[in-house]
């Protein structure tokens, strides 16, 4: 019997759930690789901002600044998300719990709202989106906010970015030898060109735009 109704009325509402769970948990289980992955790479970008700092070179420190800037707030993007992710576990549930005494799915702007959201992650927007429509069907969400779908360029936060943000970033990691105290007086005396540093430096920029790409 059980084959019949689901053969003609699909999935029931606890399997709808299990199933989005299932989505959720291992889309989170993506966004802790992630993060751990970012982590060890800015862990290495600061160990090299350090050496830059002892070889007095300015130019490199301040990219390879910008470059942990940068993770630092891919990071903080992904712990939130996998936050909001946890969020719509929990409401799921709750979910569960109406149809057992209404007998059907409620509407939720919580749900629709932390959806939207967690669109807009690279990362998260294939299987964000496949269980926004199925949601839409089911009652839960109504359609998606256009304005929602806009990609995040993370290039133009970072043309907007003050020089301070980068300053206060090298000052922390290097001691004080660059960053803020190097501002006061001017550009600190060049270094003389080093090839193999300023290698490291691309080569790591590469990787970072790797991670930062998803």
């Amino acid at each position: 019997m059980k084959s019949i109704n689901r053969f003609i009325y699909g999935p029931t509402p606890e399997e709808r759930v299990r199933a989005w769970q299932q989505k959720l948990r291992g889309e989170q289980r993506v966004l802790d690789r992630e993060i751990r992955n970012l982590e060890m790479h800015t862990a290495k970008s600061r160990g090299e901002l350090k050496t830059l700092a002892k070889k007095n070179d300015v130019k490199s420190a301040r990219i390879l600044a910008r470059e942990i800037l940068r993770a630092n707030k891919q990071r903080d993007r992904l712990v939130s998300s996998k936050a909001r992710v946890g969020s719509v576990q929990m409401q799921l549930q709750h979910q569960l719990s109406m149809v057992k005494v209404t007998g059907a799915f409620q509407k939720s702007t919580e749900i629709m709202k932390t959806t939207n959201q967690l669109v807009k992650l690279p990362q998260l927007n294939a299987t964000m989106r496949q269980m926004s429509m199925e949601m839409m069907k089911s009652g839960i969400m109504e359609e998606m906010m256009e304005d929602t779908l806009d990609a995040i360029n993370d290039d133009d936060e970072l043309e907007e970015e003050a020089d301070a943000e980068v300053d206060k970033v090298l000052f922390e990691l290097t001691d004080g030898k660059l960053g803020q105290a190097g501002r006061v007086g001017g550009e600190l005396p060049a270094a003389k060109e080093d090839e193999e540093s300023e290698e490291e430096v691309q080569r790591m920029q590469r990787e970072m735009d790797e991670l930062l790409s998803g």
